[in-house]
């Protein structure tokens, strides 16, 4: 069911408090019922942080890092396939291959690195990385930053998805002084193309927006509206993440005020409204660990990536949730906690969008999925 709102009544919406705000809830909640029904899902994954060198500076970052960093890493093969049989014991299913953002084009030790591996691009060696997760049959999804036409080709293959936040459309928060600056990578006219030409291609696609960063609500609504607008014509993102920002030590914005549950809240029923009930809607759970039943009554579906083995290295402060205690308070609030795969179900059967060599081992996890469910119910 697409989305009738109009970007004027968005703006209008997203500065709703009060007695407006709770009918938005309430009306969000809605849609999302109608459209997904009591269930909200969540993908268990294994987190794979190939390299965390980046040529990108953002204002809030505490992953990226310049090879002479001591927290600086680039993983080998032998340490991918040791995460990737823990993992597998573990029952996870999905490998997010998570990286800085062209680290071969600024760090001439890491190309040194890559060679050594015998790789001459990043993109090369997260393909291996997913040949070997499909070994061990994961499921892998792949957020390198910003990749070519040519580098999604290659890893189209390996991957039942790939993913890059949007963050924001304005290129007015890559001014100076603002979070953007130092970050080529995140100007919004190359991460608005990467999108669509993931589209062209027929690739399932997670994206999302940061809120929080100095950007106006007005400028989110013109982010969501991007992203529809690019879903309208391609059909191929599978999912938006509404992600709060959260101030980390040693980061230029680590005393930046955090937005507030009620904002993110007011944020994720907008974008139920604007991008209609059928669109898969995410809020990370470690990111709001107080929050989850508000995030419920906003209009979400989903609760992304959750790892019993890895933590999570973009935010390595906010722990994972445990999943007992996220299927209490899901039970609590009406609706059923159910794993799901790193693609979701509406573009399995479509060939256009799943290479035909991984729909055996797709199918093979949703059949865990089924039997796990059945034995736990």
């Amino acid at each position: 069911m697409p989305s009738s709102l109009s970007v004027r009544e968005a703006y209008r919406l997203i500065h709703s408090t009060g007695s407006e705000l709770e009918s938005l809830l309430q009306e969000a909640g809605a849609l999302r019922d109608e459209a997904k029904g009591k269930t909200v899902t969540y993908s268990r994954k294994i987190f794979l942080p190939v390299t965390n060198l980046c040529r990108d500076r953002c204002s809030y970052c505490t992953f990226r890092k310049d090879p002479n960093d001591p927290d600086a890493w680039t993983m080998s093969p032998a340490e991918i396939d040791d995460v990737l049989i823990r993992g597998k014991k573990q029952g996870c299913k999905e490998a997010l291959m998570c990286l800085g953002d062209k680290p071969e084009a600024a760090f001439p030790q890491y190309r040194e690195t890559l060679k050594g591996f015998g790789y001459q691009t990043t993109a090369e060696y997260v393909a291996r990385a997913c040949e070997m997760a499909i070994e061990h049959n994961f499921l892998p999804h792949t957020n390198a930053g910003v990749l070519s036409r040519e580098e999604m080709q290659l890893l189209k293959p390996l991957n039942v998805s790939l993913g890059l936040m949007l963050e924001n459309v304005s290129p007015r928060l890559t001014g100076r002084g603002m979070p953007h600056f130092s970050a080529p990578d995140k100007h919004p006219s190359m991460r608005l193309q990467m999108i669509r030409e993931a589209g062209e291609l027929s690739i399932p696609f997670t994206t999302g927006i940061l809120i929080g960063i100095g950007e106006t609500p007005e400028e989110r609504v013109d982010s969501l509206a991007a992203i529809r607008d690019l879903h309208a014509q391609h059909g191929h993102i599978q999912e938006v993440i509404i992600q709060n920002f959260r101030a980390k030590p040693d980061t230029r914005m680590a005393g930046y005020e955090e937005p507030e549950a009620v904002d993110i809240a007011r944020t994720i029923a907008v974008a139920r409204l604007f991008l209609g009930g059928e669109m898969n809607l995410q809020a990370p759970p470690n990111l709001s660990p107080n929050d989850h039943r508000l995030l419920l009554r906003a209009g979400i579906n989903d609760w992304g990536g959750i790892s019993p083995v890895t933590r999570d290295y973009v935010n390595p402060e906010a722990a994972w949730p445990h999943l007992e205690k996220l299927a209490a308070t899901c039970r609590e609030e009406g609706f059923t906690l159910c794993e799901r795969l790193a693609i979701y179900d509406e573009y399995i059967e479509r060939p256009e969008f799943l290479n035909p060599l991984l729909h055996s081992l797709v199918a093979a996890r949703q059949s865990e999925i089924a039997q796990e469910y059945y034995e736990s119910a």
